[in-house]
């Protein structure tokens, strides 16, 4: 059996694989021990002895990082360069404010530490590192007592002898990363960023990771990177950096399964969960980035290109300073949660405003299992709309009409200021409280298609079951495209697909079985960013290349082009996932009535079980299920899909 899990702020989410059929199931997430909720679901679920195969999102590398708390890290660099993450990129975010508040150093300045094994522009030895270096750094990390040692030596992606080496002698006292292994790539500073925060919160990825494994000692854990592969819970732990976009990279996989099986692959996705809501473009498939970040440090090690905003069921709305109505980023999570979960929550929130505004039947939340307290979300709506001077329905109004309109520029963000137009894509919405939302964004953005997944409201935890186990590497390779040596090129590509399939035989995977993806990553000489662009026949990428610069900055300069990394994928197949659905209730009845504010008739209410295949539904309407709430707007029809999907088009 396989089972996907998928941890979030506000609840924990199910998807269990028995041969063709599928259970789901979601439980209240406990941030302080993620591995607890996962664990009540289980025994729920009658899993408990059960052998099973058990891939998840995990929230514990992001959480940390976005919390600060990482463990007590040293940072082990060149002479000289102690400063450099401290000095990062010298961006202002405030460029007119002369007192500028000082940015979060990442590393105290005591426990930046250095020593010898300096490296040149061309890969030979300016400073050796001698045994007295490596005897005073011993002296001092006893003195300091970090739990990790972050080591990046200048240009170690050439030689990585250096830190090798040092890594020898401090692996057995302290969880160590560095950076030849995290990111052996160009740019100092990322490269340095991204092996702290591998460092800083490995511990305590390694820790939950063991927690898990010693608590289900039958079975085989995989955990979700932020590229949309999973790797097995062992190796996981030393690779915290690649699973900060865990989670959400479930959702998109999930997302681009259910699209290929409708036979849609142009999508703009928007996942709407309980505290944040994630964004993203898929054209036949996932995009990835290198030029990613979390919270203020850049994570330059490869991730899903998302966008990420604090806009969830649980974003809190309230009034601030100048008398405005303010929604988000601020969640109530999953304890207390919304004012209407009925768990002493008293701030309004965009669930609670749902509910007000009659778009949530509190009797049919969750299926029934979690029934809604609507007294405690309309007191919490009457306080908000007492501070801003209005009725409580219109407060609601503006609570959802504001997170709206935030969900809608973070769509902008991905599509439009990239030079594509979202009209050609349809809109798939997913994530608890996604469906509510779908309509109002897709008029908004203009577009006339929008799509429902079949388990929305656990399509992350679905996304674990189908995504293919694999590895992205990297390496650095510098100078200009023309004047390479292909032969050498080919050595360094044969390096990083050997070194990946090593570490996929460990789970079991034999080479058989992978398929191997070739990239480069190319810029004009002389610009900073670079376009990722696939295959490695150097004249085919040169005219990829300047395509691709064309379609996203509007021109192609004639100029050389510069090779700057090469990128491996090695991909083995995910689990082959058959969605069906009950067959629709031959009565083709509505369950029942209901009214919606700003609405002036009542509306039907569907069970999605209950829709015909292929019949086109007229909208207004809400359509529920087990884990979701969809609103169909005025001026939309609806089909059913025979896997249970919504397909709705605007009218």
């Amino acid at each position: 059996m396989l089972l996907g899990v998928d941890t979030g702020g506000t609840f924990t989410d199910f998807v269990l694989c028995d041969g063709d059929r599928l259970e789901i199931h979601k439980v209240l997430s406990t941030p302080h021990a993620p591995e607890q909720a996962i664990l009540q679901g289980i025994r729920e679920l009658g899993l408990e002895g059960r052998a099973l195969r058990l891939v998840h999102g995990s929230t514990v590398a992001t959480n940390a990082v976005l919390e600060g708390k990482g463990v007590r890290t040293a940072y082990v660099t060149n002479r000289g360069f102690a400063d450099v993450l401290s000095i990062g990129r010298q961006a202002r975010r405030e460029l007119y404010n002369l007192q500028p508040a000082a940015p979060p150093q990442p590393v105290p300045a005591e426990l930046c530490l250095e020593t010898g094994g300096r490296l040149g522009a061309d890969g030979e030895v300016v400073e050796p590192l001698t045994e007295a270096d490596c005897e005073r750094l011993l002296e001092r990390l006893d003195v300091l007592a970090p739990d990790a040692v972050a080591i990046n030596l200048l240009f170690s992606f050439l030689d990585e002898r250096f830190e090798r080496l040092l890594e020898t002698r401090l692996r057995d006292k302290y969880f160590v990363s560095r950076s030849s292994d995290i990111l052996p790539e160009i740019r100092e500073y990322e490269r340095g960023v991204a092996t702290w925060l591998n460092a800083w919160v490995g511990p305590r990825v390694e820790g939950y990771v063991q927690r898990l494994q010693a608590a289900l000692p039958q079975a085989p854990v995989h955990v979700m990177q932020s590229s949309g592969l999973t790797i097995g819970a062992g190796q996981a732990a030393r690779r915290a950096v690649n699973l900060l976009l865990s989670g959400p990279a479930g959702g998109l996989m999930g997302a681009l399964h259910i699209g290929k099986v409708l036979g849609r692959e142009r999508l703009l996705s928007f996942d709407m969960g309980g505290t944040s809501t994630d964004v993203a473009l898929l054209d036949g498939g996932v995009s990835l980035t290198s030029e990613g970040s979390l919270g203020p440090w850049p994570v330059a090690v490869p991730m899903l290109d998302m966008h990420t905003i604090g806009a969830g069921g649980g974003s809190i709305a309230r009034v601030d300073e100048g008398g405005m109505l303010v929604v988000g980023p601020e969640s109530a999570g999953a304890d207390p949660g919304p004012a209407c979960y009925g768990r002493k929550g008293q701030q309004a929130t965009v669930t609670d405003a749902n509910l007000v505004l009659g778009r949530l039947l509190p009797e049919a939340f969750l299926g029934g299992d979690m029934r809604l307290d609507a007294s405690a979300a309309v007191c919490a709506l009457e306080r908000l709309a007492q501070h801003l001077h209005v009725g409580r329905r219109q407060a609601a109004l503006g609570v959802i009409e504001l997170a709206n309109e935030h969900m809608v520029q973070a769509l902008r963000v991905i599509s439009v200021q990239r030079g594509i137009d979202p009209v050609d894509f349809t809109l798939t919405a997913f994530g608890g409280a996604g469906g509510l939302h779908v309509c109002a964004l897709a008029e908004a953005l203009d577009m006339k298609h929008a799509l429902v997944p079949m388990h929305a409201g656990v399509l992350s935890a679905l996304g674990m079951l189908v995504a293919p186990r694999g590895r992205r590497l990297s390496h650095a390779a510098g100078g200009l495209l023309g004047q390479q040596d292909e032969a050498a090129l080919a050595t360094r590509f044969a390096q990083l697909v050997a070194q990946g399939l090593a570490e996929l035989e460990q789970e079991g995977i034999g080479a058989e079985d992978v398929d191997t993806e070739f990239s480069l990553d190319l810029r004009y000489a002389g610009q900073s960013y670079t376009l990722n662009v696939s295959g490695r026949d150097f004249r085919r990428a040169q005219q990829d290349f300047h395509r691709q610069h064309e379609q996203r900055f509007g021109h192609r300069m004639d100029t050389d082009i510069e090779l700057v990394n090469l990128r491996v994928a090695l991909v083995a197949a995910g689990s082959r996932l058959v969605l069906q659905s009950p067959a629709g209730d031959s009565e083709d009845q509505p369950m029942r009535m209901a009214s919606l504010v700003g609405i002036e008739v009542p509306v039907p209410v569907w069970r999605r079980a209950d829709l015909q295949y292929g019949k086109v539904y007229p909208g207004p309407m809400l359509v529920i299920d087990v884990v979701a709430t969809t609103l169909v707007a005025a001026g939309w029809m609806l089909q059913r899909h025979d896997s249970g999907s919504l397909l709705l088009e605007r009218d």
